[in-house]
């Protein structure tokens, strides 16, 4: 399980650098900083469903995760997000360390 999520991990981070460079290259042709949105990424890939999670949130969870927190989510940059996400898994997923050094008499 853990060759698993440290897999998942490593595919996160991979495709959060490649994220990266792509805004990097938009960025320098734009003349000014400019990153994909997570809300952009998302409208991009799920053009039906995207319109719906804002009121699925409302309804099913609480109206405060759809207007301010949802919101803001969208805002971030793919990279950030699934940078972070790919670190978080690698943790995660980590040897454990060696208990070496313990007292075992008494």
């Amino acid at each position: 399980m853990r060759f698993l999520v440290r897999l998942f991990g490593y595919g996160l981070v991979a495709f959060g650098f490649v994220t990266l460079v792509i805004d990097g290259a938009r960025s320098i042709a734009n003349s000014g900083p400019r990153f994909t949105a997570i809300g952009e990424a998302l409208q991009t890939l799920l053009p039906e469903r995207y319109p719906l999670i804002g009121p699925a949130l409302a309804r099913d969870i609480h109206p405060w995760l759809a207007d301010p927190a949802f919101a803001e989510f969208a805002r971030l940059p793919v990279a950030a997000a699934l940078l972070a996400l790919g670190f978080g898994l690698l943790w995660l997923g980590r040897a454990p360390q060696p208990t070496i050094g313990i007292v075992t008499r008494q």
